[in-house]
């Protein structure tokens, strides 16, 4: 079964990448959060997937960039826009599907779905439900490390619209304090549900949400794939040196509404076109390839072939699973 983005050696014994397989391997890992949430939705429009479904197009470049700059054993927590990360850990397209359309062979047996997953094998530490729920759970992850001692990094993916919660702040203070081997990521897509940065943030640089506390930040753009693994990287090294956290604000943009229940009237369309036009991740990156002869136009038409079946195999797949029988509702509960 093919896979999503693996997670590399440590950076102190990874030897030099090949730069042309890990532009191809960037591409190809894009491409299946792209054409897995695409399929995502199709399922949700026809009533197999219930409740809420929060999709990640737009947004891939983020998670496969530092996705890419982490070694194995680091962590990784999201918030309920968490399918891209999944796929991104590594954790089975078969899998992730089977629990968005509540089946028994889902990542939690068909009781999560959509914004309640988890891996402990692909370190993968859930997506969240409650805004800004995260951070906290983060931190504590990275205090863990600090406390064993090991050279672990924990990733932290939260909103612009979670930026403003006091919980995110109790965070950064303990993580600088405590020098806690943590990298926040803001994913800014520039709307928090349905209301603007502009409209919700008093200050809208949300990098430099970490200086009162101490802990530097960059602003990346989200949507070049290459600019969030080379500050992925600064920011993993920092926190592997025993220096604390460190905060990337990754300006991106989602195509879709906040779930798939907002028809997004709140924006334009005309400003939709304009970032799927001029600063799609997956068309940047693709270009870049056929420009730099890193694979031609037939290479990239066999690995689109490759995610289809991909994709189509994890919604039959899913469609095949049981339903989880009614003695499911009392596993999982306490853990003794």
């Amino acid at each position: 079964m093919a896979k999503a983005a693996t997670a590399k050696e440590s950076p102190k014994s990874a030897p030099a990448a090949n730069k042309q397989l890990d532009l191809l391997k960037f591409y190809r890992d894009m491409l299946l959060i792209r054409r897995f949430e695409e399929k995502a939705g199709q399922l949700y429009g026809m009533g197999l997937i219930g409740g809420f479904c929060h999709l990640y197009i737009g947004q891939e470049a983020v998670v496969i960039g530092m996705q890419n700059a982490i070694g194995e054993g680091d962590q990784v927590i999201t918030s309920y826009r968490d399918h891209g990360h999944m796929l991104a850990c590594g954790m089975d397209p078969k899998g992730i599907m089977a629990e968005l359309t509540g089946r028994i062979d889902g990542f939690s047996h068909g009781k999560g779905g959509s914004m309640h997953m988890f891996s402990v094998a692909k370190n993968f530490y859930g997506g969240h439900g409650i805004v800004g729920a995260q951070v906290p759970l983060g931190t504590g992850i990275a205090f863990a490390n600090r406390y064993r001692g090991n050279d672990r990094v924990c990733l932290t993916y939260f909103g612009d619209g979670s930026a403003n919660q006091g919980q995110v702040y109790e965070s950064f203070n303990m993580a600088e304090l405590w020098r806690l081997p943590v990298v926040y990521i803001i994913e800014n897509n520039e709307y928090a549900m349905g209301t603007s940065v502009k409209r919700s943030s008093a200050t809208t640089e949300l990098y430099r949400r970490g200086e009162a506390f101490g802990i530097p930040g960059k602003q990346v753009d989200g949507m070049d794939v290459i600019a969030v693994k080379q500050a992925g990287d600064e920011a993993v090294a920092h926190c592997r040196a025993g220096k604390g956290p460190f905060l990337l604000e990754m300006k991106t943009y989602r195509y879709r509404g906040h779930s798939m229940s907002d028809p997004a009237k709140y924006r334009s369309k005309e400003e939709v076109e304009m970032y799927k036009e001029q600063r799609d991740p997956i068309e940047r990156l693709k270009a870049k390839i056929l420009k730099d002869s890193v694979a031609d136009e037939s290479r990239l038409k066999l690995l689109e072939n490759e995610i289809k079946t991909i994709v189509n195999d994890a919604a039959e797949f899913a469609k095949n699973s049981p339903e989880p029988p009614e003695s499911e509702l009392w596993t999982d509960i306490v853990q003794e």
